[in-house]
């Protein structure tokens, strides 16, 4: 293991998970879904305490780990998320009401986020994290910087594609679209960006 990987390493397993958090990710993993990572969730968790978010949405649900990083960080936020599975959100759902998060705090829409996204009122919140289809990474994105007020925070993860995106022989659609999202907000004056190693990668985006 290279020094790089022992670092990553280390960094995942100096993070601390609550119980209800641990058990989310348990059964995202007994699912198939794949969480984010714990070094993920706890940086969302920062950057929803740094931005006093009190209002976020989530472009992808999954079943409630984002959700419940977020919302630690941001104990006065209402979460929105969206996702097109019932059976996840229903997790998702008992995932925060276990965790002691009031029903009035978040707000759970089933759809596909093609149909969703643009019915969603721009300008109106803190944090936006993306996290749904890799597929549909841009289209989510450009929805996430229309939905995030001027300087909000639009978050992406699995920014790094399980590490494709820094392999240029890699061309497949989705590794891509990643690679393409990350080459233009470099240069975007739209925004200001930085990307994270952490886990699979977190892009972070504030809107100008």
């Amino acid at each position: 293991m290279s020094q790089i990987e022992s670092s990553w390493k280390f960094a995942e397993e100096l993070v601390s998970e609550s119980d209800p958090v641990a058990a989310a990710r348990q059964h995202s993993l007994e699912l198939g879904v794949e969480p984010v990572s714990p070094a993920v969730g706890a940086q969302l968790a920062v950057a929803a305490a740094s931005s006093s978010a009190t209002s976020i949405i989530e472009i992808g649900t999954g079943v409630g780990v984002s959700g419940l990083w977020l919302l630690e960080g941001a104990p006065r936020a209402t979460l929105t998320s969206i996702d097109r599975e019932v059976d996840h959100q229903q997790a998702a759902r008992d995932a925060y009401l276990s965790a002691g998060v009031p029903a009035a705090r978040f707000r759970l829409i089933t759809g596909r986020t093609a149909d969703v996204l643009p019915r969603m009122n721009e300008n109106s919140y803190d944090i936006v994290f993306v996290d749904a289809d890799p597929a549909a990474v841009i289209e989510n994105v450009e929805h996430g910087l229309r939905l995030a007020r001027p300087g909000g925070l639009v978050l992406v993860a699995h920014a790094l594609w399980h590490g494709a995106v820094a392999n240029p022989a890699r061309r497949d659609p989705v590794t891509t679209g990643f690679r393409t999202l990350l080459t233009e907000v470099s240069t975007s004056p739209a925004v200001i960006s930085s990307l994270s190693t952490a886990g699979d990668g977190l892009l972070q985006l504030v809107k100008r």
